[in-house]
């Protein structure tokens, strides 16, 4: 029987159809539910919107109320390299510096040429050039030696090259190696040498440091040797011996008191560096691949030392850092420098504050010897814009409040917004008002209300705006401390007004505020808006299968009925006469 489930297929009557009309109309109250909760929704979505501008309109009173906000300084000094600040409540004024001298750090200068000759001995024929050992590698291509070219590939010997300088020359221009100096020879037999052509390919005459000068002889102007500073230590090219390790190759030096370890078979001469420049120390380790040797300077300025110590036949020793090995002391300097006038100061630092100059609250930073003046003037950029970002946050609140809550007849058609029923918040927007306007008790003789800042409510409008520019300029200016006062005095002023105001409306501490009761409350209101609707909804499911069950059972009956007739039709036909 279940075909008699389509509807109307005994009985010819649609009642599904019928059916769907009578649960729409019994849904009524269910989607006028629906509605509320819609609305509510919108409601809550206005509060939120709300909450977050009344939550920045407190930060902006929190500005206000800020301990430096009216005692902030501004300094500057007239001179471009140097940098000034002054701390909150510095007493303003102007101070006259003259710098003599600026701090230096100390610089612990290593020996040149530490690391290995190309080659121990004048025989370089064994010595190629991929693995010459300099400071850079020369490349494939040409030079030109008194106009004519010399060929090379780094797979040459030294050896090679100086057979072809002789051999493009004619035999004028021969080559030699001095492993004494480490220094490249030429000698002409035919006057000057020339060196070098702006189409040069191969960069030999740079990597060994060979310069015409105009005579018939010319030498590498420094040793050609460098060091490796990626090899390990053991293959790094120095030519002195590390003796000072254990039998795994592992030693210890220290800068200043603080330990730097190493191992020969497993570090690099960089990784070295980056563990000295990484500890303690107080010191930057750097290596100069041209003059081939190291340096230790110190990262704090002023006339302090650098203190080396390690075994003998350590590292600091091959990397000549040690007095021993030729290492020198740039000594550092303090900065000089007078206030005033005054007597000469020294710093051992560039920044000068209180314990230098005596000046309390102000820091200068000096970059350059020279007089300049350094300015100190309450902070007005400061204040104005904590006033601005006040009345900028307050203007959002009312703005928002209007647009939420205002009623409107245009042709005789009233159109409400989301809140206009909600007399509560309505009141809020006039109680935020009422507290710009009023007066700071106890004020009098000084200011005592926005309007004595040049600041009121927009003719016609709940905004504030600057309606004098000049009164608070110079309030701000002139009168700092009766500004400070009016927004910041204890419990009555300003600031603490609007503070306890947007407490109680957002609440604070984990307390729920005034707004957050509401929104709680239309929350409560849509959940049992809820469980009212789930109820209609399921008792509408329950009439709706009451309802298709009789209607099935009409169309069951209307079936029967219907083959009964065809039954008796069938027994007893009619004849005709």
């Amino acid at each position: 029987m279940s075909g008699l489930q389509l509807s109307g297929l005994a009985s010819g009557f649609d009642w599904k159809t019928f059916v769907d009309t009578i649960m729409n109309l019994e849904r009524a109250p269910a989607t006028k539910l629906e509605t509320e909760k819609t609305a509510n929704l919108s409601r809550i979505t206005a509060l939120d919107g709300l909450n977050t501008r009344l939550a920045d309109l407190r930060t902006a009173v929190a500005g206000l109320s800020a301990t430096e906000a009216f005692t902030t300084r501004s300094a500057a000094s007239s001179n471009s390299s140097s940098n000034a600040t002054a701390a909150a409540g510095m007493v303003t004024g102007v101070q006259s510096f003259n710098v003599t001298r600026l701090a230096t750090p100390a610089r612990l200068l290593g020996n040149a040429n530490i690391g290995k000759a190309i080659a121990p001995t004048s025989v370089v024929s064994g010595v190629t050039l991929a693995a010459l050992g300099t400071s850079a590698t020369p490349t494939a291509g040409f030079f030109t030696v008194n106009g004519a070219r010399v060929t090379i590939d780094p797979a040459d010997s030294l050896q090679d090259v100086f057979a072809r300088i002789s051999t493009a020359t004619g035999g004028t221009v021969t080559a030699s190696y001095d492993p004494a100096l480490d220094h490249i020879a030429l000698a002409s037999s035919a006057g000057p040498i020339s060196l070098g052509a702006a189409n040069d390919t191969s960069n030999f005459l740079a990597v060994a440091r060979l310069n015409a000068n105009g005579t018939a002889a010319v030498a590498s102007s420094a040793a050609l040797g460098t060091l490796n500073p990626v090899a390990t230590l053991s293959s790094a090219r120095l030519a002195g011996s590390v003796t000072a390790v254990d039998g795994a190759g592992a030693g210890t030096f220290s800068i200043n008191g603080v330990a730097i370890d190493y191992n020969l078979n497993s570090d690099s001469l960089n990784a070295v560096v980056a563990r000295i420049n990484a500890s303690g120390a107080g010191v930057t380790a750097a290596y100069d691949p041209v003059a081939d040797r190291f340096s230790l300077l110190n990262k704090a300025t002023g006339s302090l030392g650098i203190t080396v110590s390690e075994g003998a036949g350590g590292l600091l020793g091959a990397l000549g850092l040690t007095t021993a090995a030729g290492a020198a002391l740039v000594a550092g300097t303090d900065a000089q420098f007078t206030v005033n006038n005054g007597p000469v100061l020294t710093s051992a630092s560039n920044t000068l504050g209180a314990a230098q100059h005596g000046l309390e609250g102000l820091t200068l930073t000096v970059g350059a010897t020279g007089a300049q003046t350094v300015t100190v003037a309450a902070d007005t950029t400061g204040m104005r814009s904590k006033i601005d970002s006040f009345v900028a946050k307050f203007n959002a609140v009312q703005t928002y409040l209007d647009d939420q809550t205002k009623v409107t007849s245009v042709n005789g058609k009233v159109s409400t917004s989301i809140l206009s029923s909600n007399r509560e918040v309505q009141r809020w927007g006039t109680s935020l008002r009422a507290a710009a306007f009023a007066a700071v008790p106890g004020l009098d003789a000084g200011i005592s209300r926005l309007e004595s800042l040049g600041i009121d409510f927009s003719s016609g409008s709940s905004l504030l705006v600057v309606k004098d520019e000049t009164k608070l300029v110079n309030a701000i200016n002139n009168t700092p401390s009766q500004v400070a006062a009016f927004f910041q005095q204890s419990a009555t002023g300003f600031a603490a007004r609007f503070t306890a105001i947007t407490n109680g409306y957002l609440g604070v501490n984990g307390a729920t505020g005034e707004l957050g009761a509401q929104r709680g409350n239309i929350v409560n209101t849509n959940t049992s808006l809820d469980q009212q609707i789930a109820d209609i909804d399921r008792r509408l499911v329950e009439r709706r299968s009451t309802l298709e069950a009789g209607f099935i059972a009409m169309e069951t009956a209307q079936a029967k009925l219907t083959q009964m007739q065809t039954q008796l039709t069938n027994a007893f036909p009619t004849t005709s006469s």
